[in-house]
């Protein structure tokens, strides 16, 4: 039996009268935007961000984007895009999303507890995985008590940008998708938690590139955090990182 066709195309312009751009949001999307590039993460108009807000005509929510051909480093508020999440219809704005905006929007359909998902085509990971690299590995006590999940592996050969059908098989058992010869895509229940997981990775790729290189001048072997004290780690994130104040 035939798949049922979508009810719209992907960028098609269906201007809503229901969908206000929030101004509050489009403020905070370019502040992030510039801090990522400040850090040196952005290339060209490569990578991206999205941002649910919740709408009581969408189940989904809405998903403020930026537009393809646009980086990060140049965004303003006035170049913001939204579109529903199910289809990738643009419901406010004039210009058409990326490609990438379509495995963004497919993470935040899969899941509702992700709020925000930045992809980057990170310089750090490309080299270590093509130099031979298998996995990031750990080093520090913070990686894990902010990531929460382990790394999700994709070879190069797998593009889920482009067919994002395999999401659904890895996306609930992560937060941080590594894609080799390609970059990061790094997921968080609101912008500054995306924002933070971003450069707890991005410093333990720095981490891994500086103790293997003293350990090959030096003779030594690295010392790696062992799997079972990250996965305990992971699940003590919460209580470490966002502790809650006690009233009596």
């Amino acid at each position: 039996m035939n798949n049922p066709q979508p009810l719209y195309q992907v960028n098609e312009y269906t201007p809503d009268p229901r969908v206000t751009f929030d101004p509050a949001v489009g403020g905070t999307y370019v502040r992030y935007a510039h801090r990522l590039a400040a850090r040196g993460y952005v290339q060209s108009t490569l990578g991206g961000m999205v941002i649910r807000v919740p709408h009581a005509d969408f189940p989904d929510g809405l998903a403020y984007a930026k537009p393809a051909g646009v980086s990060l480093e140049e965004m303003e508020i006035g170049d913001l895009v939204i579109t529903d999440i199910p289809f990738g219809r643009v419901l406010h704005g004039e210009q058409a999303t990326s490609v990438g905006h379509q495995m963004n929007r497919e993470i935040l359909r899969l899941r509702p507890d992700v709020n925000c998902v930045i992809h980057l085509h990170h310089d750090e990971t490309i080299a270590l995985l093509a130099a031979g690299c298998e996995e990031i590995r750990s080093f520090s006590l913070t990686f894990s008590y902010l990531m929460q999940k382990p790394l999700a592996y994709l070879p190069a050969h797998l593009n889920v940008e482009e067919d994002v059908g395999p999401i659904k098989t890895f996306i609930h058992g992560t937060n941080c998708i590594v894609m080799k010869r390609h970059g990061i895509t790094v997921l968080g229940r609101n912008v500054s938690e995306c924002y933070h997981r971003v450069n707890v990775y991005h410093a333990e790729c720095r981490r891994q590139i500086m103790v293997e290189a003293l350990c090959a001048a030096k003779g030594t072997q690295p010392e790696y955090l062992k799997k079972e004290e990250m996965e305990w780690m992971f699940g003590q994130g919460d209580g470490v990182v966002y502790p809650k104040l006690i009233r009596k």
